[in-house]
């Protein structure tokens, strides 16, 4: 049966009142500064983009989304919009957008980006089922793009002035192209900014026709402080008004976009955010959300084979023990660890050699291989202790946190750990 697109109260204003949408923060990083933006976490009392109460893993997001439809059932949308862009936190975004259509294949998919890092991963959000995309496109003119980003970075590579709004533009204009090849419905955002785009908007509005874009949404700046727009005067609605309605030429125009957080949840009109920010900042907090249970067994770092009791840096192998199916546990096999002298490599060379592991347990970690591990699905405890108790807690009790707080913990500089580099486990 195709999925009812209509129930999006973005992209169709007549199902606001009906239908809720949730956007989950898992993207917390950015790869541009806008010359508006001033991201601040923490402030349940603020309604803007880029704001949010809390950052959630992907296993942490599933956990709130489920609580969250117990309390809100007519949340139709799921989007992701930050804080920073999703596409700078692709592996985290790509991975939530997975979950949540094998858990919930009727939920509409969304994100929002402003585009730099977009076209690269269109092919795959089209395989997921993510059916509509919003891009933020402020200009379309170099030297109007210049006056409001700060810098752009692809990579490693940071870009500034003209030079970071040029590959801006470049990678927006391929992102939008490939996303209406792929027939995603697209949305774009463009901020209103008084002496700056104010007058280039219906150059913005041609283009993205031309482009066969779907919607635009022309919105007010919100003056922040701190930032290089900080004084610039948000223009009153008759302003903005006119501005959509010449737009309205080109392209039909959403007028009841409500700039939603991060972290917004609810219908449009009635967002429940702050209601819900105890429960998010709970989820956040919750570290034992971080197993991924789809992954059967669990690597300990042993020296016999009954305790927990090897740094992560120091074991040569690693113990992969499996649930018995009677309620008990057993050594499925020894692996080796990948040699020491490579540098991150080998952490993420060991993250693949134990994909199968929901949980790694050591008696310490350094903070880089604790990253990486973490980053491709491995959760790392430091413990001490018996095996049977690390396994109690991965398996069947959840209670990591207590188990780590019986011993271990990070790296004590020992075993030649240079305190985070290439001898740091």
């Amino acid at each position: 049966m195709a999925m009812d697109l209509s129930k999006h109260p973005c992209f169709n204003k007549d199902a606001k009142g009906s239908c809720a949408r949730i956007h989950l923060p898992v993207a917390p990083k950015c790869n541009i500064q806008c010359n508006y933006c001033n991201r601040k976490y923490d402030c349940v009392n603020e309604s803007r983009p880029g704001v949010t109460s809390s950052v959630l893993t992907p296993a942490q997001a599933i956990l709130y989304m489920e609580k969250v439809l117990e309390a809100e059932p007519r949340i139709t949308v799921v989007g992701i919009a930050g804080p920073g862009d999703p596409m700078a936190n692709a592996k985290q975004t790509l991975e939530t957008m997975r979950r949540i259509k094998d858990k919930w294949p009727d939920m509409i998919l969304c994100l929002s980006s402003n585009g730099l890092e977009l076209a690269e991963h269109v092919d795959e959000l089209a395989e997921i089922g993510v059916s509509h995309v919003t891009v933020t496109v402020n200009a379309i003119d170099l030297d109007v793009a210049e006056k409001i980003y700060s810098w752009a970075r692809v990579g490693k590579v940071l870009y500034r002035g003209r030079e970071a709004a040029r590959i801006l533009l470049e990678r927006q204009e391929e992102s939008i192209r490939r996303l209406k090849e792929k027939d995603l419905i697209v949305k774009i955002n463009t901020i209103i900014i008084p002496g700056v785009n104010d007058h280039h908007i219906e150059a913005i509005a041609a283009k993205m026709k031309s482009m066969g874009v779907n919607l635009l949404n022309c919105m007010a700046i919100i003056p922040n402080k701190d930032t290089k727009f900080e004084h610039i005067i948000e223009p009153n609605k008759d302003d903005v008004e006119a501005i959509r309605a010449m737009a309205e030429g080109y392209l039909p125009q959403m007028r009841h976009c409500q700039r939603c957080r991060a972290d917004a949840v609810g219908l449009l009109e009635k967002d429940c955010s702050r209601q819900f920010s105890g429960l998010l900042s709970a989820c956040a907090a919750d570290k034992s959300a971080g197993l991924d249970a789809s992954r059967p067994h669990v690597a300990v770092a042993s020296m016999e084979g009954m305790l927990v009791n090897m740094h992560l840096g120091e074991a040569g192998g690693f113990q992969i023990w499996g649930e018995d199916g009677a309620g008990g546990y057993k050594l499925v096999e020894t692996r080796p660890a990948p040699a020491a002298g490579t540098g991150p490599k080998r952490w993420y060379e060991l993250a693949k050699s134990l994909s199968d592991c929901r949980a790694a347990l050591v008696s310490g970690v350094g903070d880089t291989p604790q990253a990486i591990l973490e980053e491709e699905g491995v959760k790392v405890v430091a413990m001490s202790g018996f095996i049977t108790q690390g396994l109690d807690a991965v398996y069947k009790t959840g209670d990591i946190e207590r188990l780590r707080a019986k011993g271990g913990g990070g790296c004590k500089m020992g075993s030649g750990c240079t305190g985070g580099g290439e001898g740091c486990g």
